[in-house]
Order: structure tokens, then C-alpha cells, then sequence
């Protein structure tokens, strides 16, 4: 699953970090890297897929 997450973070960043963490401060910091340029968002995104345990839905 992780996979189908980093490929939706290298398409739009924010996507693939809210999958992962939800609607946090990760997803708003990576909107805003987005918005700054592209690759720091992707960076991010990637970075906190790897290393965030999804969050779990109630």
C-alpha cells in the first residue's frame, strides 16, 4: 500500500501525504512546500510516508 501512496505523492504531494496522516499539520506544511515549488513538496510527502505510521480512521 505504501507504494500506491508514493506514487500519489510524486503526482500531488498533499494526496499522498493526506492518505498517509490525515488532514494534520504534515498535510498543511506539504501544501504550502507544494505551493513553494514542487519537488520540496514531494520531498516531504515521500519523507513522511516513509517514515509516519498511517493514522488510524475511525
Amino acid at each position: 500500500m505504501d507504494i500506491l501512496r508514493i506514487i500519489a505523492a510524486v503526482i500531488l504531494p498533499p494526496l499522498g501525504v493526506f492518505l498517509q496522516v490525515g488532514l494534520g499539520k504534515h498535510f498543511w506544511l506539504n501544501i504550502l512546500l507544494t505551493l513553494l515549488g514542487y519537488i520540496p513538496g514531494i520531498i516531504h510527502a515521500v519523507w513522511i510516508i516513509a517514515r509516519e505510521p498511517q493514522a488510524r480512521r475511525i
